[in-house]
């Protein structure tokens, strides 16, 4: 009902222009299966080019011009990683990382299925961050054999952060006031109603400093680094490519055709073909053209407090 409403205000509005106008309206269009693209190369080998970009998030994205929501990030990932599984000829995989991270549940379930997909098909994987590969975004990137990045990436900030909106000196200017009725006095912990208690940070630092841990102990694990040096590098801070490299957070720097070139040897192929999966009607004709980066914050205006693995100065 919304598409055909939609629908008709856009050609009763074309209708209204002088001279002759022919107008296409394509709303609430089907998400369509992906198809394959080789990019360059060849060769019965593949390395598969897939792209982390935006916010990393657990639900789906949306557009107000539909009604169908569009596969999230964590979606289109599964997508592909499931796409490549059945492909045998699909001998290695360059994930590219543009994203200053995210959610922390979906960072890690991010990680998490990047880790299953090279434990299931032994298939090698080079983590490539072009622009930006921090916090959640370099959380999942950990599940790679290798981490590489441009000269001018910038990648790092590991640690959480947790956002909590205070509506109080609004409320008060407005003249409004709340009453709260809870079956628990830490049942309205985070409220944005109210000033956030000495109790109430207490608990949240609890949780954080576990996260944060969880965090940590994964770089040192999958980066094979003494936790101690870990810690001292998990401050929060961002590092160059060079910092990077030498405080063990990243294993080179390059450009993305190095990356594809380091992605064959660990795959002990000398030739291949580079394909990407593209969605029906789009259109990349090399391995810097990238799809439409995730830049739905919509998430973060629900209500409730977040906590982020996420660079966001």
């Amino acid at each position: 009902m919304r598409s055909m409403m939609l629908a008709g205000v856009v050609l009763a509005l074309a209708a209204g222009v002088n001279g002759c106008t022919f107008l296409k309206v394509n709303i609430g269009d089907e998400v369509q299966p992906l198809t394959e693209q080789t990019i360059s190369g060849r060769g019965a080998d593949k390395v598969l080019v897939m792209d982390l970009s935006g916010i990393i998030m657990s639900g789906e994205s949306s557009s107000p011009l539909r009604d169908r929501k569009k596969p999230g990030l964590l979606a289109q990932v599964r997508e592909v990683l499931d796409r490549a599984r059945r492909d045998r000829r699909v001998k290695a995989v360059v994930l590219r990382v543009n994203s200053p991270g995210g959610g922390v549940t979906a960072s890690d379930t991010l990680y998490h299925e990047l880790k299953q997909f090279r434990q299931e098909t032994g298939v090698p994987m080079v983590a490539h961050i072009v622009d930006v590969g921090a916090s959640g975004a370099y959380y999942a990137a950990l599940a790679a054999d290798a981490i590489t990045a441009q000269p001018t990436s910038v990648t790092g900030s590991i640690g959480v952060i947790m956002y909590r909106v205070d509506a109080t000196a609004l409320m008060q200017k407005v003249g409004l006031q709340t009453t709260e009725i809870a079956s628990g006095d830490r049942k309205s912990y985070g409220s944005p109603l109210r000033p956030l208690s000495d109790d109430e940070r207490k608990l949240f630092q609890g949780v954080i400093d576990s996260l944060y841990e969880r965090f940590t102990s994964l770089v040192a694990q999958e980066r094979k680094l003494p936790p101690e040096l870990v810690r001292k590098a998990a401050d929060g801070r961002i590092f160059t490519s060079r910092e990077a490299r030498e405080a063990g957070l990243i294993d080179g720097i390059g450009y993305l055709e190095d990356a594809v070139e380091l992605a064959k040897q660990k795959a002990k192929i000398t030739e291949a073909s580079v394909v990407m999966y593209l969605r029906p009607g789009e259109y990349r004709n090399n391995i810097y053209s990238f799809s439409l980066i995730n830049v739905d914050l919509g998430a973060f205006a629900e209500p409730g407090a977040k906590f982020l693995y996420l660079w966001w100065p």
